[in-house]
């Protein structure tokens, strides 16, 4: 503990430069997340954290059963854990067995955002190795029934919520997040999500189970994610009249108040993570979305997953298609199904190739 206050005190920073030991963009790894998945023996600490009961509650570092014996009495953990040391491999076939057993996907759903909040190690780790059969669990189609209902199941408060309320104090809000080191952020406003429509505040598990597949399917790190939801109010009457609804209970803000509101926000993200700071828009309603990226993809590192990721995608796949087919993209005809901006594309031609 002295070491770490001389530290702090002479300058240094957990999270300062390395370039001896940084990976993942030049960013120390302060919680051993680059290593994640592996059932390591001695804990990854080299500033003084948390211990005892308090490491117990702290998803970053707790372990569970699988805090060896060395380690137990290290950090004060003796008798607040059942003798038994569990690998993680033992720990990870145990939940996936308990997950199984659920019949309800919601449940599934809900047994997982616990984990995370719990062992943030093992639920990467369930989730990579497990990829095919959890996917379908912490996003589409089951987060879907998740942002219906997230009123009800509501337990713990993932991500920030920024709503009017906090209009004029947005960096006030981003200042109290505990990461400093945020690489991406994913943001929505609740209106459009998935086919399901305006969920407002309940919205919230969209960004949680993208920047879940961030860290799962393209190995970010979980500390350099931030899920926001910016809440401007619903025009859902549904939710408004719900009394375990959690967001404002008005009719949506728009205009020169929404447009405001969002500004202060892309001015503050950049103001207090840096010009490199990527962020997602995500699930934005149309007349919102298009207009977003067309004033801040010139001042900002930002995209929107419904239009340019759907985009990029369906045209890697008319591509990728033409090795089946033949020919060049400008000898098919294309019909494109749907209004908005996740469209089916499919070719005409050769109709017996679907592409979605």
């Amino acid at each position: 503990m002295e070491n770490t206050m001389k530290e702090i005190k002479e300058g240094v920073s957990a999270l300062d430069f390395d370039s001896n030991t940084t990976v993942a963009g030049g960013v120390r790894d302060f919680y051993g997340e680059d290593r994640a998945t592996e059932d390591q023996l001695v804990t990854p600490w080299t500033f003084s954290v948390a211990s005892g009961y308090t490491l117990l509650r702290d998803p970053h570092h707790n372990k569970g059963l699988a805090f060896n014996q060395n380690e137990r009495d290290a950090h004060y953990l003796r008798g607040l854990l059942p003798p038994t040391v569990a690998t993680q491999a033992l720990q990870e076939k145990k939940m996936m067995h308990n997950l199984r057993q659920y019949q309800v996907p919601l449940q599934k759903y809900m047994a997982m955002m616990d984990l995370q909040e719990r062992n943030e190690r093992l639920f990467y780790k369930l989730l990579i190795d497990h990829v095919e059969e959890l996917l379908p669990v912490v996003y589409t189609p089951t987060v879907g029934e998740a942002c219906q209902k997230y009123g009800s199941i509501f337990m713990r408060p993932q991500g920030l919520y920024i709503s009017l309320k906090e209009k004029g104090k947005i960096l006030e809000v981003l200042k109290n997040w505990p990461e400093k080191n945020i690489q991406v952020i994913v943001v929505t406003d609740g209106e459009r999500i998935l086919g399901l429509g305006d969920l407002g505040c309940q919205g919230m598990g969209i960004p949680v189970g993208k920047l879940s597949l961030y860290t799962a399917l393209g190995g970010v790190r979980p500390s350099s994610c931030l899920p926001i939801t910016i809440d401007v109010g619903t025009n859902n009457e549904k939710l408004l009249n719900d009394e375990f609804y959690i967001g404002l209970r008005q009719k949506r803000a728009t205009g020169k108040e929404y447009a405001e509101l969002l500004h202060e926000f892309m001015c503050a993200v950049k103001q207090n993570y840096g010009e490199k700071i990527l962020v997602q828009f995500e699930d934005f309603a149309n007349h919102n979305a298009f207009d977003l990226l067309a004033r801040y993809s010139t001042s900002h590192l930002v995209f929107n997953d419904d239009i340019q990721g759907t985009a990029s995608v369906v045209l890697s796949g008319l591509v990728a298609s033409l090795k089946l087919v033949g020919g060049t993209l400008a000898d098919h005809t294309f019909l494109f199904l749907g209004a908005g901006e996740v469209s089916f594309c499919l070719p005409l031609h050769r109709i017996s190739y679907p592409l979605l």
